[in-house]
């Protein structure tokens, strides 16, 4: 994914393979999201103006970069968990032993499907926490970026319910449906979280 030009990644996501799809385009959109908030870190370190946040974005901007390649990488386990899924459907189903092994192994597939996205709306969640915490003391002249920042974020977690969601329908197995949609609900209010922060933006820029 790192070493892949966009332009390329954009082609083979509009072309008619599976992969990539919608949920490495949401860790893409959280990649994004901490890119802005490592490039708002990094116009505000070192300008005599912001010296009292100093420290503030410096750690922000390690938590950002920490988060980006983590997105990145989210975006290829994506790809590979759905691969799994549609080879397990492809598994032959003439005898009731090959029914049974078919079904195990989506289901195990299944799993694997909605950790990814599971994992991405929790990394997103961060993404927005961190992009909040240099508000303050950002450089003035970039702070539009925290809330585009947030944005992405959002749409990176929001994305990510959806894929968690698609997975725990086709799921069997009720208590790891329940624990999963139970590790979701941790996350999700960081969609407000973020709202409040482009509100914050919003309010600052009209000033």
């Amino acid at each position: 994914m790192e070493a892949q030009p966009v332009g390329q990644w954009l082609d083979e996501l509009a072309s008619k393979a599976s992969t990539p799809g919608g949920g490495a385009g949401a860790a893409m959109n959280a990649a994004v999201g901490a890119a802005l908030v490592s490039m708002v870190c990094n116009l505000t370190i070192g300008k005599p103006k912001y010296a009292e946040h100093e420290a503030t974005m410096t750690e922000a901007l390690a938590k950002a970069e920490d988060l980006r390649t983590r997105a990145l990488g989210l975006a290829a386990e994506d790809a590979a968990a759905f691969d799994a899924v549609v080879a397990a459907y492809k598994l032959p189903k003439a005898t009731d032993e090959e029914k049974q092994a078919r079904t195990a192994a989506i289901q195990a597939a299944l799993v694997g499907a909605a950790e990814v996205p599971l994992r991405t709306a929790a990394l997103a969640a961060d993404v927005i926490d961190v992009a909040a915490s240099i508000l303050e003391g950002a450089n003035t002249n970039v702070i539009s970026d925290i809330a585009v920042a947030a944005s992405s974020a959002k749409s990176a977690l929001e994305s990510g319910v959806v894929n968690v969601e698609v997975n725990l329908a086709s799921m069997s197995d009720e208590q790891l449906r329940k624990e999963t949609e139970a590790r979701l609900a941790e996350y999700t209010p960081a969609a407000g979280r973020a709202d409040a922060l482009i509100t914050q933006v919003r309010e600052r820029l009209a000033r």
